[in-house]
């Protein structure tokens, strides 16, 4: 057993409100420059719904992922060495402009500058890429709140094999809002699909990042990714994805997304897990299975073998307690209310999802009966226009009883809340249908309903007592290319560099760009590693 800690999330599908606060805050924080005008590390789909980039989860056409060949072992979807060999120069599983959208703004100016007329002027949207005006036709959140259902709805992957209960009844059918971000997953096949070695998973907190000075913009992450949440950004050549807002989680404060939630719908913690149990359960031959194989490298950080062995591999006992107070342990695997999104892709997610339950007690209260009675909640699941299944293709890979075993709980914790406010007896025999007791009921209500600040996210603080030698590597006093140079450089030379950037050398004497100081334009000296340098 090795083990190790990840940082990961759970979201309350309940409580989202669909706002795109979250995105918006995340946009203007992450992706708010030039060439990243489509990026959304970010954003929140209607589901039904295609998705964004459009219908993402078709793997037999973007080929994301992992599979099992014929002797049961993992292999990349997209094809190993030889096929990335082969699509160098053409990748047929790279998403195309058209599946995403081309961003597009409007001209205001003209609103103000326009001369005196009879009619009206108005501001018309022109494409960020080229300028011209254009007629939008597709956005981050195009369909949003069903928009256009009949068109985008149907569209949806996850309605395979349960059209014939979905179609053309979608003006009774309820919808809900599904927030995505990188799922920083334990397996990520966005890892595995970079030829160059740029993407990687940090070992301290799980963290999937890509290093810039690295990538040479093979685009095989974007493809290698199921969930489509790898973009390139055309102006500076580089992969982007979600940071998971990492300086802030290494300060101990949760992610922007999170921090500004209007629904306080997520969850932040530390998870441990066995390293050496994830290559096993993530080649479990049986799709409906992974739910449960993700959940067996879960390691319980209150028992004293596990505590033991995260000490031995240098997690640090802050760290060790924060995940016994972790809500998203809670969640996942103590109450198991959360779920992962698409286990099928192999790639063990570390963002989970509360299911949506005001859909199946809305049809409750439609047929007559009362929400008090789980068997009568899921009698009346037949009668929903979008099924049981297709949360449990969303969530469970079609397996449909972690998905009604998570809804029973939830039905029960709002009926044993609802009679304790009341002054009615606890009902012992609605508790044990669902395997709980009244203690653990009251815990899971105070994480998803009254949980505080600090309580919704329990991130420590990342350990820095070894940074010092780290640093040395890359800006400190007196290093070639630090803060001791920076006072050499005048207006001329920065622009020579291309748009205000710096150049340094590394250890080995090679002349390198330091991207955080590039503005974006022109193309700056030995970003590639051009010209020798020595």
């Amino acid at each position: 057993m090795r083990v190790m800690a990840q940082v990961a999330m759970v979201m309350n599908l309940d409580k989202c409100i669909g706002c795109h606060t979250c995105s918006v805050t995340c946009k203007q924080t992450w992706t708010n420059r030039p060439g990243s005008e489509y990026i959304w590390f970010n954003n929140v789909e209607t589901k039904p719904g295609t998705g964004y980039p459009r219908r993402y989860e078709d793997q037999n056409r973007f080929k994301g992922g992992w599979a099992l060949n014929r002797r049961g072992k993992l292999k990349l979807k997209a094809g190993g060495r030889l096929r990335k060999l082969l699509s160098i120069f053409y990748n047929p599983e790279l998403p195309s402009l058209d599946d995403f959208y081309e961003p597009f703004t409007y001209d205001y100016e003209h609103l103000t500058t326009a001369p005196l007329s009879d009619s009206f002027p108005s501001a018309r949207p022109k494409s960020q890429l080229t300028g011209r005006n254009m007629s939008p036709s597709a956005g981050p959140n195009w369909d949003d709140d069903l928009a256009g259902s009949g068109t985008y709805a149907a569209a949806d992957p996850n309605l395979d094999g349960l059209a014939e209960q979905v179609q053309l009844e979608f003006e009774h059918a309820f919808h809900f809002y599904l927030p995505r971000i990188c799922e920083h997953c334990l397996n990520p096949s966005c890892v595995a699909s970079c030829p160059s070695g740029a993407m990687y998973k940090r070992v301290e907190d799980g963290i999937v990042l890509v290093d810039q000075d690295r990538c040479r913009g093979w685009r095989f992450c974007v493809s290698g990714c199921p969930y489509k949440k790898v973009y390139f950004n055309h102006r500076t050549g580089k992969a982007e994805k979600c940071t998971f807002c990492y300086p802030r989680i290494e300060s101990g404060q949760p992610t922007i997304c999170s921090e500004t939630c209007v629904g306080r719908l997520r969850h932040l913690g530390v998870m441990l897990y066995d390293a050496d149990a994830v290559l096993a359960a993530a080649s479990t031959k049986d799709d409906k299975e992974l739910y449960e194989a993700q959940l067996s490298v879960f390691l319980d950080p209150h028992d004293p073998d596990v505590i033991a062995g995260a000490e031995r591999d240098g997690i640090a006992h802050d760290w060790i307690q924060a995940a016994q107070r972790s809500p998203v342990y809670a969640l996942i695997a103590t109450h198991r209310v959360a779920l992962p999104l698409h286990p099928e892709y192999r790639t063990m997610p570390m963002v989970w999802y509360v299911p949506p339950l005001s859909p199946i007690t809305d049809a409750v209260h439609a047929t007559g009966h009362h929400d008090d009675n789980p068997d009568q909640v899921f009698a009346a699941i037949e009668s929903l226009r979008i099924p049981l299944g297709y949360l449990a293709n969303l969530f469970t890979a079609g397996d449909t009883w972690p998905v009604e075993r998570a809804l029973r709980r939830l039905t029960v914790l709002r009926t044993h809340m609802r009679a304790q406010q009341l002054g009615d007896p606890v009902d012992a025999d609605l508790l044990a249908s669902v395997s709980m007791t009244a203690e653990e009921v009251e815990d899971l209500y105070r994480i998803l309903a009254i949980a505080k600040y600090d309580e919704r996210y329990v991130i420590p603080k990342v350990h820095a007592e070894d940074t010092g030698r780290l640093q040395a590597q890359h800006c400190a006093v007196g290093y070639p290319g630090g803060v001791a140079d920076l006072g050499a450089h005048t207006e001329d030379t920065l622009a020579a560099t291309g748009g205000g950037g710096s150049q340094f050398r590394d250890d080995d004497g090679r002349t390198r760009f330091n991207l955080l100081g590039w503005n974006g334009s022109g193309r700056p000296a030995h970003l590639f590693g051009e010209g020798g340098g020595r």
